[in-house]
């Protein structure tokens, strides 16, 4: 056998057909294997691209880790677009703002995450990053947003109820009235300290997606 040939195939003087086999034809199909493994390994891996680290002040969540993937990109850009697209993702301004309205941006979010978090397939939910996601996503309702509804918007709401049934504030702004409030300036700090860092937090999800 000739070790340089690749295939070779005649016939015999008794006119049988042979068929010879080089051993550069086994390393021709060694290195055709190869390529189409390394063609076909990306396709399958391509979900998983690197790991990224989110520092989350809201509700004291910390430093996280979260590996990207098609699934986590998928889930982190619909919270994240609830986020940007309400109040509660960008900077309140308290001369402008109406704290009522702030109040009804939460709620909505707070009802939308939890929505988003349920819809989640289970399939998906299997995945340690996408649990780690989801893990975030609900510890930021209830560390993040529900202590402080908790304590004040109850209160607040029940205060501004009467308040604006007063025939002497009918005049008066809503901006104006909530000022009246008798814990106002605790209550903005604290409603100032969320927003800040769920604004950090909408932020730090924008890492998954970009």
């Amino acid at each position: 056998m000739d070790w340089q040939k690749i295939l070779s195939i005649s016939f015999t003087k008794n006119l049988s057909l042979e068929i010879e086999v080089g051993i550069t034809f086994f390393v021709i199909a060694f290195v055709i294997l190869v390529i189409i493994l390394i063609i076909n390994i990306p396709r399958k891996r391509s979900l998983s691209v690197d790991e990224v680290k989110l520092n989350v002040n809201l509700g004291g969540i910390g430093t996280i880790s979260i590996e990207k993937n098609y699934d986590v990109t998928q889930i982190a850009h619909k919270a994240w677009t609830e986020l940007a697209t309400r109040k509660a993702g960008i900077p309140i301004d308290m001369e402008h703002d109406i704290i009522s309205e702030v109040y009804d941006s939460w709620y909505m979010l707070f009802d939308r995450i939890r929505e988003l978090v349920k819809n989640i397939p289970a399939s998906q939910l299997q995945h340690n990053n996408t649990q780690i996601l989801t893990k975030l996503l609900i510890d930021s309702l209830n560390s993040g947003l529900r202590p402080h509804l908790t304590r004040w918007q109850a209160r607040y709401r029940r205060w501004l109820k009467f308040e604006l049934e007063k025939v002497q504030h009918q005049n008066k702004s809503p901006q104006e009235i909530q000022k009246m409030f008798p814990h106002y300036n605790e209550l903005i700090s604290d409603l100032i300290l969320i927003n800040q860092q769920i604004v950090s937090y909408t932020n730090e999800l924008k890492k998954l997606i970009i």
